[in-house]
């Protein structure tokens, strides 16, 4: 695996890569932002924003979530992934988002893991992207380029890829090099084909397969 040394100076060249790397999520406040979040599990970042316009302008706080049939609440997520348990999992983060914290998405992460639906990759999301807390959210972009430039072992979970990044980064690139990483398996460094040509960090990479992709 790589050095500390290796690995910022890696991140760093995704971070010029992308620099303006964000959160693309559609999403005007932390409720939706979560809610966006949970619809993202197994369903792309792009999937999610063609139907969240619409359950935005329909759903605005919790207590609209709890106003409709369930079924209407399916009927607005069918297009996406799950969308069953997705929309059941809504109801409930709104029932509990009103009986134990007023209606509001908590800013800690304790609190956060409670709501149904809410893991740690998405409470980590949430703390960085809306309340500006550090940290590092491993979805399958991250933990594909970790394992790839040898930041942490094939075998790793994604909790030990968490931890990994936090170990190899200092804790105030972690939100940037989230974003950057995410950026960089979303359009350069593919799961299928990866543009391993004239990448900048191909020198520095230790992806086994990037020579048969640059014959």
């Amino acid at each position: 695996m790589v050095s500390k040394i290796r690995a910022r100076e890696m991140v760093n060249m995704m971070c010029q890569l992308y620099p303006d790397a964000h959160c693309e999520l559609i999403h005007a406040n932390a409720f939706e932002l979560t809610i966006a979040v949970l619809l993202s599990a197994q369903t792309t970042d792009k999937g999610v924003n063609k139907v969240t316009p619409n359950l935005f302008a329909k759903y605005q706080t919790p207590a609209d979530y709890l106003a409709v049939p369930l079924s209407d609440i399916e009927n607005d997520l069918r297009a996406i992934g799950l969308y069953k348990t997705k929309a059941k999992n809504v109801r409930q983060l709104c029932e509990l988002l009103i009986s134990n914290y007023g209606g509001e998405i908590p800013g800690n992460y304790d609190d956060l893991i409670t709501l149904p639906g809410v893991g740690r990759k998405t409470a980590n999301v949430v703390l960085s992207v809306w309340f500006g807390v550090p940290r590092i959210a491993v979805d399958t972009h991250v933990e594909r380029i970790s394992k790839r430039l040898k930041f942490a072992r094939l075998k790793d979970t994604v909790l030990e890829v968490e931890h990994r990044l936090m170990y190899l980064l200092p804790e105030e690139m972690w939100s940037h090099a989230h974003h950057a990483m995410i950026f960089f398996g979303r359009y350069h460094c593919t799961a299928k084909r990866p543009k391993c040509t004239g990448c900048p960090l191909n020198a520095m990479c230790g992806y086994k397969d990037k020579e048969k992709i640059q014959q």
